[in-house]
């Protein structure tokens, strides 16, 4: 059996626009193993859902293009697979909690016969079958009095309650790979921890391995195994979730964690990182968080460092650690 089931391998995703091409995903390389949970944190632009589309392959071609590089699912290149397979594969081996329900939603359908749809179609179960599957599921994502809300619609429910409804069709088909991007994001504090609490169960009580896509490093410390941290289109950094926190080893990912507030310092103020995400339409020479990096030198104006391993396990693409 594949140990990993999920290998991306040297992956590079352009966009064809009409002011320019435009790389959301340059030479990105990480597995993830069978029951773990796989942050991937970064600011906003630098590839995150551009990732988690791309292994979906839900990339819009054009304008998108997967210029190289390959994603193996369970040894099997996703890339070779037809449309029909792929859209077999969706639900049934690998699911995704979008970013905002009101977008993944259909407004017109009622919550329960959009969930249904999906059981109808991948797992061949009549209406009534159906029905009393969508009903449980509601009910196991703590859904209240789930069999009168099967007529409901999308603006019927709360912002956590329609991200309950994405986790419970995210869950239908019983996928053994579940991709989360930021699906938190949108909601109070008190309802993303109610939120990541139950995807914590989910992944625990089905055996599921999970990518949990994040801006917020307190998130990924308390829900996941491992990091790859994001800049820019490029993966800089990545390791336990431990030694990120412990032993982070690029100046960004030192970067994000000074920005955290921490109850452990005495001190009023937040380190933010200086500057803006770079633009991607022109972006710097060398290493793109050269121009907002307080230890830049000239090898990183124009060279862009690559990913090598710093410490057992623990890989960063800097020029520092070639010093």
């Amino acid at each position: 059996m594949v140990d990993n089931v999920l290998e991306i391998d040297n992956l590079t995703v352009r966009f064809h626009l009409k002011r320019g091409d435009l790389t959301a995903i340059d030479g990105m390389s990480f597995s993830v193993k069978r029951g773990e949970t796989f942050g991937l944190v970064g600011e906003s632009g630098s590839g995150k859902s551009v990732t988690a589309r791309s292994i979906m392959r839900l990339i819009p071609t054009p304008p998108g293009e997967i210029v190289s590089g390959r994603v193996l699912f369970n040894g099997q290149d996703i890339y070779k697979k037809s449309d029909a397979e792929m859209r077999a594969m969706r639900g049934s081996e690998v699911a995704m909690v979008f970013q905002e329900p009101m977008s993944a939603l259909n407004p017109v359908f009622t919550v329960g016969s959009q969930i249904s749809d999906a059981l109808r179609t991948n797992m061949g179960m009549n209406k009534a079958e159906a029905n009393e599957r969508v009903v449980e599921l509601l009910q196991l994502v703590g859904i209240p009095s789930p069999g009168s809300r099967l007529d409901s619609y999308v603006h019927e429910f709360s912002g956590g309650m329609r991200q309950r409804v994405m986790l419970a069709m995210a869950l239908s088909c019983d996928p053994t790979f579940l991709i989360a991007d930021e699906p938190t994001t949108a909601l109070d504090v008190t309802i993303q921890a109610v939120i990541l609490d139950l995807i914590r169960s989910m992944i625990e009580r089905f055996n599921m391995s999970l990518i949990f896509i994040t801006h917020n490093l307190g998130v990924v410390a308390h829900a996941c195994d491992t990091v790859g941290v994001m800049y820019a289109s490029h993966l800089v950094e990545l390791a336990s979730t431990k030694e990120i926190f412990a032993n982070p080893q690029h100046p960004y990912t030192v970067g994000l964690l000074n920005s955290i507030p921490r109850l452990d310092k005495q001190t009023k103020f937040l380190t933010p990182i200086k500057g803006l995400v770079c633009n991607m339409m022109d972006p710097p020479t060398g290493c793109k968080f050269h121009p907002r990096c307080d230890h830049a030198m000239d090898i990183c104006k124009s060279i862009n460092p690559p990913m090598k391993e710093v410490a057992p396990g623990h890989f960063a693409a800097c020029h520092l650690h070639d010093m």
